[in-house]
C-alpha cells in the first residue's frame, strides 16, 4: 500500500464535505438528541463497513459496471432520501400538536429509527460504491493483492468517519439549548428537509460511471 498518510488527509477533506448523511445526523441531533445522533452515525458506519466488503469481494464492481444494477440502486436511494426530506417538512406541520406523546414516540422507536435512517442512506447510495472503487485503487501498488489494502482503508475511512460525527454530535448538543428552540429547530428541519430533497433529486439524475 502507497501513500497511507496521503490517504488519511485526503479522507479526512472529503469527509468534511456535507453530504445526505451529514444532513441526516444534524436533523436527527436536532429533533432526538445526541442518542439520535449517535445512532445515525452507527448506521452510516455499519453501512460504509458493507461496503468496504463488497470492495473487497468485488460486488461493488459489479454493481458499478452494470447499469441496471446501478440503476436500482440510485432510485432506490434518491426515492428514500426525498421520502426523509418530504417526511421532515411533513412534520413541521404537526410540530406543535401532541408534543408530549410524540416525544414520548420518540424515546421509545427514535433510535432505531435513527440507525435505520443512517443506514439506508448510505447503504442505498451507489455514488459511495464508486467512491470506494476508483479513490482506493490510488493507493495500491501495481500488482498487488487488494484484499489487506481495501479492507484497512475501508476500516479507516469508516473510522474517521465515526470521529467527525461524533464531534459534530457533542458539538450540536452543546449548543443544544438554542439548537432545542421552536424556531430554531423549525428553520434547521425546514433546511434539512429541502436540502434531503435536493440530494435526493441529485443522485436520481446521477449518470453511471464506467
Amino acid at each position: 500500500m502507497e501513500n497511507y498518510y496521503v490517504f488519511i488527509m485526503m479522507c479526512i477533506l472529503l469527509i468534511l464535505l456535507p453530504g445526505p448523511d451529514t444532513a441526516i445526523a444534524i436533523k436527527n441531533t436536532i429533533s432526538i438528541g445526541k442518542t439520535g445522533g449517535l445512532q445515525t452515525m452507527l448506521g452510516t458506519c455499519c453501512a460504509l463497513l458493507i461496503h468496504t466488503s463488497a470492495a473487497v469481494l468485488g460486488l461493488s464492481a459489479i454493481i458499478v459496471k452494470s447499469a441496471i444494477l446501478f440503476s436500482i440502486f440510485k432510485y432506490v436511494g434518491a426515492v428514500y432520501l426525498i421520502y426523509l426530506g418530504i417526511k421532515t417538512l411533513w412534520g413541521l406541520r404537526n410540530k406543535e400538536v401532541a408534543v408530549t406523546d410524540e416525544r414520548k414516540d420518540e424515546d421509545k422507536y427514535g433510535s432505531k429509527s435513527c440507525f435505520k435512517q443512517g443506514f439506508l442512506t448510505n447503504l442505498l447510495n451507489p455514488k459511495v460504491a464508486v467512491f470506494f472503487l476508483t479513490f482506493l485503487p490510488q493507493f495500491v501498488n501495481p500488482g498487488q493483492d487488494t484484499f489487506l489494502p481495501f479492507l484497512l482503508m475501508g476500516a479507516t475511512y469508516t473510522g474517521l468517519t465515526a470521529l467527525w460525527f461524533i464531534f459534530y454530535i457533542y458539538l450540536l448538543n452543546q449548543i443544544s439549548a438554542f439548537m432545542k428552540r421552536p424556531r430554531t429547530q423549525k428553520v434547521f428541519e425546514g433546511i434539512t428537509g429541502i436540502v434531503l430533497i435536493g440530494f435526493g433529486m441529485k443522485l436520481a439524475l446521477e449518470k453511471a460511471q464506467h
